[in-house]
């Protein structure tokens, strides 16, 4: 199992970092260890001061493909969910000031929420889909896909040409504005279109 990630895909999300509007997708990818495998609390990591929430719509593959085409792409998927990506962002900051890669400040163990799963109906338009992360009962970020730069179709056709997909493996689409740090004793719970799908507390 494979889980893709999408950077900079809001162009809000990407102003606020100060970050450059992309071309095409970015991508980068978590191993299968980084999966968060616990139902409710997660320990902060010991090796970062600033431990970020990234809320983001997560997409289930459903089949396998290869140089997939975009007008093919909803084909390839079957359920959806909201989830984290977590990033250590002062390890981050410190390894891209380096010229480094940064794998460690985003692929770390349990640094990827996955909420309960939500079965795709026939026609479901996931280019309005809306979703919201609260931080200790306060709304932080409210996503909605119609925003997105690259469609979910035109992610799973571009990473499709480097990477072979199979059923089981995990895309996420790319975060909102609104990321920021959280700490011990925070929740952090998930909504997808007005449905809750996790609750997290950092310990």
């Amino acid at each position: 199992m494979k889980i893709f990630c999408v950077g900079r895909n809001y162009v809000a999300h990407t102003k606020e970092l100060g970050n450059d509007v992309p071309d095409e997708p970015v991508i980068f990818m978590k191993p299968e260890t980084a999966l968060f495998s616990s139902s409710s609390k997660l320990k902060y990591p010991s090796f970062t001061k600033d431990l970020h929430y990234e809320a983001e719509l997560v997409i289930h593959i459903s089949k396998a493909g290869k140089n997939i085409l975009v007008e093919e792409s909803s084909s390839y998927y079957d359920k959806i969910t909201v989830g984290i990506d977590f990033t250590a962002r002062d390890l981050q900051s410190q390894l891209k000031s380096k010229g480094l890669p940064w794998e460690k400040a985003k692929a770390f163990d349990n640094s990827a929420i996955v909420g309960n799963w939500v079965d795709l109906q026939t026609g479901t338009d996931l280019k309005n889909i809306h979703f919201t992360l609260e931080k200790n009962n306060n709304v932080v970020q409210n996503g909605d896909t119609q925003f997105m730069l690259f469609s979910i179709e035109q992610v799973i056709a571009n990473i499709s040409t480097y990477f072979s997909l199979q059923p089981g493996d995990l895309l996420f689409t790319g975060t909102p504005e609104g990321v920021g740090p959280c700490a011990r004793g925070d929740n952090l719970v998930g909504f997808l279109e007005g449905n809750q799908v996790f609750s997290i507390e950092i310990i």
